[in-house]
């Protein structure tokens, strides 16, 4: 993605774990580390993902080192899809290994949007996360975790009007009970053709904002 890319290989829990992490430029004030989850292997989804590769650069920007990986079974990473079982496991490999302590940003994109929830409920109390970006959520196809309250402020939700994967109707349903705001992109698909650069302004406004939090 930029000069600073590097590719790691790590052990997960059924084997090798394909990881793309990211710095940013030394003049900027580095931040933490944010773990990015990629949409549904069995429908193409990889760590190269465009909506990925926006959420990425977003962190960059803010001064956070973006971490990325392809889920088991997705390119050189070991293992079959496990429905969002083991991919959460996989996920966790990534923090312990990678963000095992300091300031913690998680996101994901659809799937791993969906991915991303239970990590972070699996995660011990004491482990706070800084930030969490969550875009075209797949509540219409999987058990989204609830987000705790206390993380509201610092936690973004972007949906398209028009996402014909996920419907936008199925997002606010499970924000509903939350109160929990989503930001809706007029127009927008599932992928946010022709509107990454939007997408990733709102998530770098988002972060600097709640950066003052």
């Amino acid at each position: 993605m930029n000069a600073s890319t590097e590719r790691l290989t790590l052990q997960g829990p059924v084997g090798a774990i394909e990881v793309l992490r990211d710095t940013p430029d030394a003049s900027v004030a580095a931040r933490g580390v944010a773990v990015i989850a990629h949409p549904h292997p069995l429908f193409g989804g990889t760590m190269d993902n465009k909506v990925v590769q926006t959420l990425a650069r977003a962190f960059v920007q803010c001064g956070w080192t973006a971490v990325r990986f392809n889920f088991r079974g997705v390119g050189a990473s070991a293992g079959v899809h496990d429905e969002g079982r083991g991919e959460a496991e996989d996920f966790g490999a990534v923090l312990a290994q990678l963000a095992g302590d300091g300031p913690l940003a998680l996101a994901g994109f659809s799937f791993g949007a969906f991915v991303t929830s239970r990590a972070l409920a699996a995660l011990p109390p004491e482990r706070a996360v800084e930030q969490l970006v969550l875009v075209g959520t797949a509540a219409s196809r999987f058990e989204v975790a609830t987000i705790p309250s206390g993380m509201h402020a610092r936690t973004l939700v972007v949906h398209g009007e028009q996402d014909d994967t996920v419907p936008l109707s199925a997002v606010l349903d499970w924000a509903r009970p939350q109160s929990l705001p989503v930001t809706v992109v007029p127009g927008g698909g599932h992928f946010f053709h022709g509107q990454l650069p939007l997408l990733k302004g709102l998530v770098v406004r988002h972060l600097q904002a709640a950066a003052s939090l």
